[in-house]
């Protein structure tokens, strides 16, 4: 790994560290620490598909050239993240709301960032694979921070409900199977290829769970609006 982007990494874990300390005590204080960790959640899935998008070699196929090496900008956008993850796994264990599937998704994620690091290679792929995991991140957490700053149950929290539930299934579940299916393809190493299959099975466990969120919030909704007899 070159010095630049251990710069980078190491930089970043400092960056997102002070970032949340901020947002904690001086921004918003009296808010909970699962809110502030969001808001730098947030940060950083804006950031990484800014990145992601500005790192796409042909925008004709994101995902191409498949098993190459990595641009410098790729390499870059991947340590950025690496970074965040490696401070949000840390983080996240202080925060009681936590599951096993989140932490199973950031130590995947740091493996498979490390490992296109480290070989310098299918950097396409997994930048898309960035893109495509991030893209709906913003709106999961615009449903929650709602929720803390008392919005739970109005029709601006469904809204976000069912925004966040299309883009997530659009990525995840559209675009993820078939990313997934040139990464394994391609002759990438055995670490990427495990990063690629165990990010889309945590990605359709995630959808099953939002598929009964919606069921649940629109069942939920019409049996508000129903006329009572």
């Amino acid at each position: 790994m070159e010095d630049n982007i251990m710069d980078i990494v190491v930089g970043g874990v400092i960056s997102w560290t002070t970032t949340f300390l901020l947002t904690r005590k001086w921004i918003f204080p009296k808010r909970s620490f699962e809110f502030c960790s969001r808001i730098v959640s947030t940060i950083h899935a804006t950031l990484a598909v800014i990145l992601s998008s500005l790192s796409v070699q042909d925008w004709s196929c994101p995902a191409c050239p498949l098993a190459s090496k990595a641009s410098p900008k790729q390499m870059e956008t991947l340590a950025v993240s690496l970074s965040y993850m490696m401070y949000d796994l840390v983080c996240s264990s202080f925060d009681k709301g936590v599951g096993v599937d989140n932490s199973i998704h950031h130590l995947v994620s740091i493996v498979g960032f490390g490992a296109v690091l480290a070989y310098g290679r299918c950097g396409s792929e997994v930048v898309a694979a960035l893109w495509i995991t991030e893209i709906s991140t913003p709106f999961l957490h615009l449903r929650e921070l709602l929720k803390e700053l008392g919005y739970k149950d109005t029709d601006l929290n469904l809204a976000a409900d069912i925004l966040f539930a299309v883009i997530f299934t659009l990525g995840r579940m559209v675009g993820g199977p078939y990313l997934a299916y040139v990464t394994l393809s391609a002759s990438n190493p055995l670490i990427i290829k495990a990063m690629a299959l165990s990010l889309q099975l945590v990605s359709a466990f995630w959808f099953y769970k939002i598929l009964r969120m919606v069921k649940y919030k629109l069942s939920k909704r019409t049996s508000q609006i129903a006329p009572k007899i």
